[in-house]
């Protein structure tokens, strides 16, 4: 069991007893401080970013706990994107991209925003679908319409980010599904709910969005079960393997003309950020192989 307090970034999913609902409920604060720091994300661009990376690991939760999900965000600049990849395990990352010269702050959704989700389903076929961001709603907004739209799931999503002095304080969120089993009275009483349920960067701004304490005052006055638990962080899956797999898709002439100059090449990965030095011996190495 976890401590009522636990700071630690994970997911819990219960659902009620009578089969009407689902819940998933999520802490992501220091997933999304580290990929925050990796990136050099900043302004409006962070909180958005936030949201994103929690948004993508509650779709995977429910839609493909087992397989990968990336959410891909595009600025109504139709320039600017930002990528959240989460995995299995629960490692998730993020890329930010912004238009040339344009910094977090001119980050901005509008009528022509999209928001992308791939997936993979259990048979290896991909599976993705677009929806516009609506600017009042957000990302939570966009998921919604996404989990209607692609996934044909009535669902409530709110994902937020508590932000103090520019630093991401708390980050988490939760999804509301209905199920095939639901009743008329078991609904309206979660509609009310949901209705009158604070919005919740007011709950991570009052620290009462840890994911046990979010969940009972979610389902109060219904009986649930708790059906899973999983740890998410942030990390990366980057090595000097798949740098030098990369390296190996480039034509052998470049290669060769990269070992004659004999210099290291540093390389760092998009994501992490780490750096990769590869010398003059393994790229006759990738020589040798081709």
């Amino acid at each position: 069991m976890t401590a009522p307090h636990d700071r630690r970034d994970h997911v819990l999913r219960a659902i009620t007893d009578d089969g009407a609902f689902r819940v998933i409920v999520v802490q992501a604060t220091r997933t999304v401080q580290e990929a925050i720091r990796a990136q050099k994300v900043d302004g409006e661009a962070a909180r958005l970013f936030a949201d994103l990376l929690t948004g993508a690991v509650l779709v995977r939760e429910t839609m493909a706990p087992d397989l990968r999900v990336q959410a891909i965000l595009q600025a109504k600049d139709l320039k600017s994107r930002m990528v959240a990849d989460t995995h299995p395990d629960g490692m998730t990352r993020g890329l930010w991209l912004p238009r040339e010269g344009a910094d977090g702050a001119a980050f901005a959704l509008g009528s022509d925003a999209r928001l992308q989700v791939a997936r993979t389903l259990h048979n290896g076929a991909p599976h993705q679908g677009v929806v516009e961001v609506p600017e009042q709603r957000g990302i939570s907004g966009a998921l919604m319409n996404y989990m209607q739209s692609s996934e044909q799931v009535v669902s409530v999503i709110a994902v937020g980010t508590y932000m103090a002095a520019g630093e991401v304080v708390a980050a988490g969120g939760y999804i509301v599904q209905l199920l095939p089993e639901v009743g008329e009275g078991p609904l309206m009483v979660m509609t009310e709910r949901l209705d009158d349920f604070q919005r919740i960067d007011k709950l991570l701004e009052a620290g009462s969005a840890e994911p046990r304490a979010l969940l009972a005052e979610l389902l109060y006055g219904m009986p649930y079960t708790e059906v899973g638990e999983a740890d998410v962080h942030f990390g990366c899956n980057c090595s000097r393997e798949r740098i030098l797999s990369s390296l190996a898709t480039l034509p052998r002439h470049e290669v060769h003309e990269l070992y004659e100059r004999g210099e290291v090449l540093e390389i760092a990965c998009d994501y992490c950020k780490k750096e990769y030095r590869i010398g003059a011996e393994q790229l006759r190495g990738l020589l040798g192989s081709n």
